[in-house]
């Protein structure tokens, strides 16, 4: 498959500060890749080392194939980025704000053109209204109509939702996926909201203080069997008691009176769940976590260090 960026052993040190160590990864054409990783653990850094705006300290980056430092102007030019929220000019309209970037970028475009880019983000009745008036979740949308006005093939998203209301997030999800699948856009999209990306990526790239953690699909990094099931029954006694006499009883991981916790694979839920009605317990709800963010936790708990309390 042909790959859009290529990172190989990237390094970005500020002073004592090591933001991005040794990190590679491959970007491949048609992904949605999700960048992902706490605050702080070099997300940004890195997007911005990938748009030339911080220079690496060593390591290579290709884009497109060429090496991004030898080539900056052609890759730049096929490439659009928001870099968390984006800087507008409060003052002009929507519609004066596409125009504006559009010169800034040496582009040509027809007032119809213009209104499809606001049409596409969902802007096209606000085009003639001021971004001083606009929501932070509009905001973002028309910053990645101006990403999109020279229509690069690859887009970098910093941390698109930070801000934004359930709705606004739900919005940007709808749009990144429509980028991908309606007009065929290489997408970069990093985030602390893991449970957002989960719903996107179809690869994703955890990191932890600057490093790799893991790279890979969704299928990739969770084994089936790490699913989480959670029961609630009208007789949680009888239903431990059962379930410890069957072929569940090794899933078993905790009781309480609320529920029972089990470990097993999605696909055995509906047959968990007939051998409790043949006897006679009512299932009151099954809850799945099969998270991104569980396994995120997991890993990057594993990474952590606490120092010790010092009075």
């Amino acid at each position: 498959m042909e790959s859009v960026i290529k990172v190989t052993q990237l390094s970005k040190v500020f002073s004592e500060i090591t933001a991005v160590s040794d990190l590679s990864f491959t970007v491949q054409k048609g992904d949605v890749y999700g960048f992902l990783g706490q605050n702080g653990a070099g997300k940004s850094t890195t997007i911005r080392m990938l748009l030339t705006l911080i220079t690496p300290t060593s390591g290579s980056i290709e884009i497109f194939g060429y090496d991004l430092y030898k080539h900056r102007k052609e890759i730049l030019r096929n490439t659009g980025a928001v870099i968390e929220r984006p800087d507008l000019y409060k003052y002009l309209t929507a519609y004066e704000t596409l125009q504006l970037f559009a010169k800034m970028s040496g582009v040509k475009l027809s007032k119809a053109n213009f209104m499809d880019q606001l049409e596409l983000v969902g802007l096209a009745q606000r085009a003639n209204s001021k971004v001083r008036t606009f929501s932070q979740g509009m905001k973002q949308r028309l910053g990645i109509a101006v990403a999109l006005v020279h229509d690069p093939q690859l887009i970098m998203l910093d941390e698109p939702t930070n801000g934004l209301d359930p709705q606004g997030i739900a919005d940007m999800r709808n749009l990144i996926l429509m980028l991908r699948e309606k007009m065929n856009k290489t997408i970069l999209v990093s985030s602390h909201l893991l449970s957002e990306v989960e719903q996107i990526a179809n690869r994703m790239l955890i990191i932890d203080k600057g490093k790799k953690l893991v790279e890979g699909t969704v299928a990739e990094l969770f084994h089936p069997d790490d699913t989480v099931v959670y029961i609630e029954t009208n007789d949680q006694v009888r239903c431990e008691q059962l379930l410890k006499q069957s072929n569940y009883a090794d899933k078993l991981m905790g009781v309480d009176i609320g529920g029972i916790e089990l470990k097993l694979r999605k696909e055995d839920v509906p047959v968990l769940t007939k051998l409790l009605v043949e006897n006679n317990i009512s299932v009151l709800g099954i809850t799945a976590r099969h998270s991104l963010e569980d396994y995120f936790l997991k890993i990057t708990t594993a990474n952590q260090h606490v120092e010790p309390f010092k009075n």
